[in-house]
């Protein structure tokens, strides 16, 4: 492996022959391009006709198994309609494996389990009927509502 900063020690080529565990930031770049493409409705056959890739292809990619290379995440990115950066918001950890203790306790990223929640069928859902509602009032009815049901008073 190089000594490039972004990839921590836990990564691919660290680990024992015949394992192939995701290097967590391939992982998390597939979770946003999962999630961007699930926001626009998109297959991901779809995805990968417009890529010239099969949607075995960009189901690796999403998963983190197979690296995204730059060249490919620019074309990602144009596809989806977003820019680079964001494959990387909300990324786990700092540039060299460990969480960015330059952030203060207030100011650290929502907590991954709303990401992942977002990037499942059911939260993208939920999400986008959610935010069709606009009576304000029954909003907050639906959101007392669902703290009520997980047992969240607060």
């Amino acid at each position: 492996m190089t000594n490039d900063p972004i990839y921590d020690s836990e990564s691919i080529e660290d680990a024992p022959k015949g394992s192939r565990r995701a290097n967590p930031m391939d992982v998390h770049v597939g979770t946003r391009v999962r999630l961007r493409r699930m926001l626009l409705g998109m297959s991901q056959e779809k995805l990968g006709e417009q890529l010239g890739l099969t949607f075995q292809q960009v189901q690796k990619y999403e998963k983190g198994v197979n690296r995204i290379g730059a060249s490919r995440l620019f074309d990602l990115a144009k596809v989806l309609g977003v820019p680079i950066q964001f494959f990387y918001d909300e990324a786990p950890v700092g540039m060299h494996g460990s969480p960015d203790l330059s952030l203060g306790f207030a100011d650290r990223p929502g907590e991954s389990y709303v990401v992942e929640f977002l990037g499942t069928r059911d939260g993208l859902e939920l999400n986008k009927a959610f935010a069709r509602i606009t009576d304000t009032k029954i909003r907050r009815a639906i959101v007392d509502l669902v703290r009520a049901m997980s047992g969240d008073d607060a």
